[in-house]
């Protein structure tokens, strides 16, 4: 089977992060629990074609303030969304992967991916007919004075006070603010 080999060292790093992860909510921990039995099928379950789901990685962008995140309107289900997506066969760590779907996504050089994942959401996705996706989540850091670029994926990038989220929002998205806010100050603490 290709994605065994193939993303053998993600299914590792995946397996080790978050079984020492401590989870920002019971909703987390609950969907941690249920991503680490995904993960006892091996390194298959990172690949799009595992029918029963599959891990993928996204990540909330905060400027160096705390005070916006980007969002994107997904092209696709036209609500407003964190960056992310599928792991691909390079991708070493889900915070890699993370931070590469961030990049592509916004066209923003210099990210800084925090490697301790801020939440785990799991949500139904159209991949192979309507599988799961096991979403690992990340804050990312933009530089001062970044600037978003649109990709092919989505219809507009926008900027927003962490309280102020624009609509429609896609489900899950509000929940990553307040750790990834926590990473910032955490980071900024030193």
């Amino acid at each position: 089977m290709p994605d065994t080999e193939t993303y053998a060292d993600l299914h590792a790093d995946a397996t080790a992060v978050l079984s020492r992860w401590t989870a920002t909510s019971p909703a987390a921990a609950a969907n941690r629990d249920r991503t680490l039995a995904l993960l006892a099928a091996g390194p298959v379950a990172l690949g799009r074609a595992h029918r029963p789901g599959h891990v993928t990685a996204s990540a909330l962008v905060l400027d160096p303030t705390g005070t916006r995140v980007l969002l994107c309107l997904h092209g696709r289900f036209r609500r407003w969304v964190q960056l992310g997506g599928h792991c691909e066969p390079g991708d070493r760590t889900l915070a890699a992967a993370a931070l590469r779907e961030a990049t592509e996504e916004s066209g923003i050089a210099g990210l800084v991916v925090d490697p301790e994942p801020i939440d785990v959401d799991i949500h139904p996705s159209s991949c192979q007919g309507g599988s799961l996706h096991y979403d690992v989540r990340f804050a990312v850091l933009a530089p001062a004075g970044a600037t978003e670029r649109v990709s092919a994926e989505s219809e507009a990038l926008g900027w927003f006070p962490p309280d102020r989220l624009p609509e429609p929002l896609a489900d899950g998205t509000v929940q990553l603010v307040a750790p990834a806010l926590a990473t910032l100050a955490r980071r900024a603490a030193g």
